[in-house]
């Protein structure tokens, strides 16, 4: 079992809840690791937080349309732009680039990139679920407790990023050829991947992210 964290500063946490998403386990695990988590329906109640998590789940047109009623488009934009501590976690990632061919739909496009479907393989399944090695580019600060060379944590997804900036690329993973699965730009990071579904190591990860708190 995984220990909150120590300090005695729990850093506060909007979870970005616009209508979509695993928000309360997401919340959970953020609480169990030491954060002051909440859920956030609107840009005026995330604003006050040290760091933002958007996760996601479903459709990227549906995430999209939900995104501009509730006006978190322009927060995040304006968020991630002031590289203040934010996570993407599985849509939440794939929401952040140019376009989805999933309805041929644009994201925020705060980063360059599409987000294509996966091909069609006999022997493959679609969506890409279940287990699997996520395998980071460097050691760092966020991978304190992790292996680089290969991490399991849990994917459910059909559409997935092939390229795009080499610099933001954190990690990656293979199936039906090797796949982004992970991404980072200064305090700003997201994963294909649901640390709040990978047990121990993912708890990790969420106690890692914490840290871009710290000045």
């Amino acid at each position: 079992m995984v220990e909150s964290s120590t300090s005695s500063h729990r850093p506060r946490v909007a979870v970005v809840d616009y209508g979509m998403g695993n928000l309360r386990s997401v919340t959970r695990a953020l609480m169990a690791v030491g954060a002051d988590a909440y859920l956030a329906a609107t840009p005026r109640l995330a604003e006050s937080a040290e760091a933002v998590v958007f996760p996601g789940q479903g459709a990227i047109a549906d995430c999209m349309d939900c995104l501009k009623n509730t006006q978190f488009d322009a927060f995040l934009r304006e968020w991630i732009a002031a590289d203040r501590p934010f996570l993407g976690v599985c849509l939440g990632l794939q929401a952040l680039f140019e376009r989805s061919e999933e309805g041929n739909r644009s994201g925020l496009g705060i980063f360059p990139g599409v987000i294509t479907r996966f091909p069609s393989q006999g022997h493959l399944r679609i969506p890409h679920m279940g287990w699997n090695e996520a395998v980071f580019k460097e050691s760092c600060p966020l991978t304190a407790g992790l292996r680089v060379e290969g991490e399991p944590f849990y994917f459910v997804h059909s559409y997935r990023l092939v390229s795009t900036d080499p610099a933001l690329i954190w990690c990656e993973t293979d199936y039906a050829g090797r796949f982004v699965s992970g991404v980072r730009r200064g305090r700003v990071m997201a994963t294909q991947f649901h640390p709040e579904k990978s047990q121990v190591k993912g708890l990790q990860m969420y106690r890692n992210f914490l840290t871009l708190t710290v000045r």
